[in-house]
């Protein structure tokens, strides 16, 4: 599967570096990739140990935020404003309650204070978008990142080594269902 993923990534790359690509080609390239390997993460690892859920979960909070914060100063549209609100208030409750759940039920698990590189390409791809592109750019990246959201909660909320994190999975699954379906209804609107 790793192999698999590294052809596609270098696929999509050479694709986009080609002379009519140029940099939004690129990024927008390293956006497309970014959400299988996400989902296959999401699927596999996270979804099976509370050593990789939690991180995992911390981490997709950390950036819902940050890319919430950028979409409320550059979005255009008031509907993708009001769902970065949402996505900063809902995450940022995610996030504290995570950490109370960790520190309770699993107190050996270390949560990342920092971006890994693959969300931290997706800002800056954001903070590169175009003024026109911005809010295409931010929906599209907000239904791959919940998607692999609703993968990794849904995966996890049955696990019966970690219950704690397991409720906190059930419990926070709803609300990032509501932000998938806004989103997606929001690229349908931009799309169509």
């Amino acid at each position: 599967m790793r192999r698999a993923m590294t052809l596609v990534a270098f696929a999509a790359l050479v694709a986009a570096c080609s002379p009519q690509g140029g940099e939004k080609a690129v990024d927008k390239a390293q956006d497309a990739v970014s959400a299988p390997v996400g989902q296959t993460s999401a699927a596999t690892m996270g979804a099976n140990l509370a050593s990789a859920y939690a991180p995992s979960a911390a981490m997709g909070d950390m950036y819902e935020i940050q890319a919430a914060d950028i979409a409320l100063e550059r979005a255009k549209r008031a509907d993708v404003k009001a769902l970065a609100r949402m996505i900063k208030t809902d995450h940022t409750a995610a996030g504290t309650a995570l950490k109370t759940a960790v520190a309770t039920a699993a107190p050996d698990i270390v949560l990342p204070t920092e971006l890994d590189q693959r969300r931290k390409g997706l800002l800056d791809n954001l903070r590169s978008a175009g003024v026109n592109d911005f809010d295409k750019v931010y929906i599209d990246q907000q239904v791959a990142a919940h998607e692999e959201a609703v993968t990794l909660n849904r995966g996890f909320a049955d696990n019966s080594d970690a219950p704690a994190l397991a409720a906190h999975a059930r419990t926070v699954l709803p609300k990032i269902e509501a932000h998938l379906q806004k989103a997606r209804e929001i690229q349908t609107a931009i799309s169509g």
